[in-house]
C-alpha cells in the first residue's frame, strides 16, 4: 500500500465519476480535461457563465455538464 495521501477531489463530469486535482477553478479542470472551443458548462444543475470560470473554484462533490457547441449547415 502507498504510503502517499490522496491529493485527487471526487467530481462527476457528464455522468462519469473522475478523480481531479484539489484547489483547479473551472478554467482550469477545462484545460486539465484538455477541453477547449465552445463549450457550455452547468455546474450542480445550475449553467455557470463563462465570465465565471476564471474564478469559480471546483469542489468535491460538483456535479458538471459539459456540452461541446458543433457548427454545421
Amino acid at each position: 500500500m502507498s504510503s502517499t495521501t490522496k491529493t485527487e477531489i471526487n467530481v462527476t463530469i457528464n455522468g462519469e465519476a473522475r478523480e481531479v486535482p484539489p484547489r483547479l477553478t473551472v478554467a482550469a479542470l477545462l484545460a486539465h480535461l484538455e477541453i477547449d472551443g465552445r463549450v457550455a458548462i452547468e455546474r450542480n444543475r445550475d449553467i455557470l457563465p463563462r465570465a465565471q470560470w476564471q474564478e469559480t473554484a471546483v469542489c468535491a462533490g460538483d456535479n458538471f455538464e459539459i456540452v461541446h457547441f458543433v457548427g454545421g449547415g
